[in-house]
C-alpha cells in the first residue's frame, strides 16, 4: 500500500514542499527512510514506532518505506515523524484523501503520542498558506503564534489520536479563532526601561543617537571608561520607531526559525537590541554551525547591534561583520546547501581608546606604550571605518557638573516623537521603493532624493578633498546629511547640515 502526505522543509527562511511517501508491504519486516535524511529524521524509526504502540494502534510487522521527496534536498529536523504515523496507520484506517491533500502536516512525537511544540511554526504558516493549502496540523502550544495568520485554517491538536480521529471523520476538528494583530495587546509597558532624561549633560551623544535612530545609521562611541558610553547605547532603544506590521512578521519569521518564541510571545513586537560580549565566538555571531539557526546578526534585524568594548572582539569577526554592513545579509554557504538570512541592522559600537582604556582621560595618565596602542587600534581597519557614520567622543563628566538643577533634560519620548516624525517623511519620499530609511538609499537614490545647494556642495567637496575622505564616505555623508535635513523639515540639504554631518567624521 502506497501513499504520501505534505510536510515542509526548512532552508534558512526558504521553505520547500517535502512530500512523505509511506509504502507499507507485505514483506520482511523492516523500516527504511530513504533520501538525503538527517540523523534526527532516521531516528524517527523507533519515535514513530513507540509513540504508535503506545497509543493504543497496532504497528504493523512487515516492510516500511518512507521516502522524503524531492531527493535533492537535506531534510532537518524531526518535524517528519506525525506524517510518516499517519500513513503507516493507514492500514487500519480509510482516510478522507481530499482532506489530506489540503493539509500541511509536520512537528515531532513524544513517545507516549503526544505532539511536541517544535520551532519555526510561524514561516511554516505562512509557506501553507501562500501555497494554497487550506489547513495545518499544530500542536496546541504552538496555537497562538500559527493564529496570527489569516486565511488558513489552523487545527491544533494534542495528541496523535486527535489527528487519526479528525482524518477518518470521527470527529469535527475545533479550528483555532484568527488572531488580529491589530487588536492583538502586545505593547507592555517596561518600567524598567533606561530614559534619556536620567542621563546628565551628554547632549551632544543625544543629539548623535537621535540622529542614528532617525535615519538608520551606524554609530562609534569612543572615551575612556565612566563616560556612560554603555548607558547611552542601551537607553538608545528607547527613542526607536514602532515597527510596521510587515516588520513584525520578517522579524518574527526569523526568531520562529531561532525558536525563541513561545506561547506566551508570539511575535516580536519591539525593536530587537542585541548585546553582544567580546567573548562571543565569530560562529555564535554570524551563524550556528550546527544546525545553520540565525545567528545575533539576523536576530538584530530591523534594529541594533549592540558590541561594548569593540576593539576587545576578535579582528577576524571585526572583519567578517563588513560584509553584512554592507549588503544587509549573511549567507552561509555548506557543503550541501546554502542558507541566506536577512541581517539589515544599526550597528552601535562603543569602545576604549587603548589597552589600559585612559588615553585621552584628564584624570587618570594612560600607561600604554606607542607601540601597544597601535596594535590595539589596528583592529579598526579603513573598510570598517568608512562604512561608519558617525563618531562621537563621549567625555567623562566630573562631579561638579552633577548639578541637579542644571540639567537640560530632554525625554526619551520627546525623542521618538522626533524619530517618528522623520520616519513618516522617509515612508512618503520612498512609497515606490524598497527602502525604508535614509541609510538604505543606494547611489543612484542619492542622486535623485540629496538635492544639495550651491554652498554645500561646494563646502562637501572641499572637505573631501582636504580629508582624503573615499567615495564610500562621501555617500555615507550625504545620507546622514538627508537625515540631519529631513529632523530640521528641510527639503533640500543645506551647508548647516553637510557641516554637521562632517563635524561626526573622525579622521584617523
Amino acid at each position: 500500500m502506497f501513499s504520501k502526505i505534505n510536510s515542509v522543509s526548512i532552508n534558512g527562511l526558504e521553505w520547500i514542499r517535502i512530500e512523505v511517501e509511506v509504502d507499507v508491504s507485505n514483506w520482511m519486516t523492516a523500516f527504511a527512510i530513504v533520501w538525503l535524511w538527517d540523523t534526527a529524521i532516521q531516528e524517527s524509526r523507533e519515535r514513530v514506532r513507540s509513540a504508535i504502540k503506545n497509543s493504543g494502534y497496532w504497528f504493523p510487522g512487515t516492510r516500511i518505506t518512507v521516502n522524503l521527496a524531492p531527493a535533492d534536498i537535506r531534510k532537518k529536523w524531526p518535524s517528519y515523524d506525525l506524517p510518516i504515523a499517519i500513513w503507516i496507520l493507514a492500514w487500519d484506517f480509510s482516510y478522507d484523501k481530499e482532506f489530506i491533500e489540503k493539509s500541511i502536516f509536520l512537528w515531532e512525537l513524544a513517545l507516549d503520542w503526544s505532539l511536541r511544540p517544535i520551532s519555526s511554526v510561524l514561516p511554516s504558516t505562512i509557506f501553507a498558506k501562500n501555497n494554497y493549502f487550506e489547513y495545518i496540523f499544530i500542536p496546541e502550544e504552538n496555537m497562538e503564534e500559527a493564529s496570527l495568520i489569516p486565511d488558513i485554517k489552523i487545527i491544533p491538536v494534542k495528541n496523535l489520536k486527535e489527528i487519526i480521529d479528525i482524518l477518518i471523520k470521527r470527529t469535527v476538528p475545533n479550528f483555532a479563532k484568527n488572531i488580529k494583530i491589530k487588536d492583538y495587546i502586545w505593547q507592555k509597558i517596561d518600567m524598567d526601561m533606561l530614559d534619556f532624561s536620567q542621563i546628565i549633560w551628554q547632549e551632544q551623544a543625544k543629539r548623535a543617537l537621535l540622529i542614528a535612530a532617525s535615519g538608520w545609521h551606524n554609530i562609534l562611541l569612543e572615551w575612556p571608561p565612566w563616560s556612560w558610553k554603555t548607558m547611552l547605547a542601551k537607553t538608545f532603544s528607547s527613542i526607536l520607531p514602532e515597527m510596521t506590521l510587515s516588520e513584525i512578521i520578517e522579524v518574527s519569521k526569523i526568531y520562529s526559525v531561532a525558536w525563541i518564541l513561545s506561547k506566551k510571545n508570539p511575535l516580536v513586537f519591539s525593536r530587537p537590541f542585541r548585546k553582544i560580549h567580546h567573548t562571543a565566538s565569530l560562529i555564535s555571531v554570524v551563524w550556528w554551525w550546527r544546525d545553520s539557526r540565525p545567528g545575533e546578526i539576523s536576530l538584530a534585524h530591523k534594529w541594533v547591534l549592540f558590541l561594548d568594548e569593540f576593539l576587545e572582539f576578535d579582528s577576524k569577526l571585526i572583519e567578517t561583520l563588513r560584509q553584512p554592513i554592507e549588503d544587509w545579509e549573511i549567507t552561509i554557504n555548506r557543503i550541501n546547501a546554502s542558507y541566506r538570512y536577512p541581517a539589515k541592522f544599526t550597528f552601535v559600537w562603543a569602545l576604549n581608546p587603548c589597552p589600559c582604556w585612559y588615553l585621552w582621560d584628564k584624570e587618570k595618565p594612560c600607561i600604554c606604550s606607542q607601540s601597544n596602542i597601535e596594535r590595539y587600534r589596528s583592529k579598526l581597519s579603513w573598510p570598517i571605518l568608512d562604512r561608519i557614520d558617525i563618531f562621537i567622543n563621549v567625555p567623562r563628566i566630573k562631579i561638579e557638573d552633577f548639578d541637579q538643577s542644571k540639567i537640560k533634560r530632554i525625554s526619551s519620548l520627546i525623542m521618538k516623537e522626533n524619530v517618528e516624525k522623520v520616519r513618516i517623511i522617509q515612508l512618503e519620499r520612498f512609497k515606490d521603493l524598497n527602502i525604508t530609511f535614509n541609510s538604505e538609499m543606494t547611489n543612484k537614490d542619492i542622486e535623485i532624493f540629496c538635492k544639495l545647494d550651491d554652498e554645500a556642495d561646494n563646502f562637501l567637496k572641499s572637505a573631501m578633498e582636504r580629508l582624503s575622505l573615499s567615495t564610500r564616505v562621501y555617500f555615507r555623508i550625504l545620507k546622514l546629511s538627508r537625515t540631519i535635513a529631513d529632523l530640521e523639515w528641510s527639503w533640500k540639504i543645506r551647508l548647516p547640515h553637510i557641516a554637521e554631518a562632517l563635524s561626526y567624521r573622525k579622521v584617523w
